[in-house]
């Protein structure tokens, strides 16, 4: 068997708050409840399961692999919801989106300070 990543834990001020935020905003089904864990499924079978930090949290980078149209779905989210996003990953370029390796990427964050991104093509596209 091939080895898939099935699930991260993302950590969180809020699990709730912050799992509702990841679902509205990337399109998904609202999360569901497996014991401490608010279950955000992503749609190739890989879930990020939010949890409760109880102290500080650590930002970390979460990137997606969109299609074109979710891209733009996503795009009229953020902005819907008045959030800064960024060509790049350091932040250097609020209000753009990237065109590297032919496709089109942005970047913004969470409730909690995680990087997230959404690309259109993988990296080395």
């Amino acid at each position: 068997m091939a080895v898939h990543l099935n699930h991260t834990i993302v950590a969180a001020k809020d699990r709730d708050a912050t799992a509702a935020f990841l679902a509205d905003v990337l399109g998904l089904e609202p999360p569901t409840v497996y014991g401490p864990f608010r279950v955000v499924s992503l749609g190739n079978d890989v879930s990020l399961d939010v949890a409760e930090a109880g102290g500080p949290v650590h930002p970390q980078h979460y990137a997606f692999l969109v299609g074109e149209e979710e891209f733009d779905l996503i795009k009229g989210r953020i902005e819907e919801r008045g959030l800064t996003y960024w060509a790049d990953p350091h932040h250097r370029r609020p209000g753009e989106i990237n065109t590297n390796d032919g496709g089109r990427g942005l970047y913004w964050e969470d409730p909690n300070g995680h990087n997230l991104e959404i690309i259109t093509v993988p990296y080395g596209g």
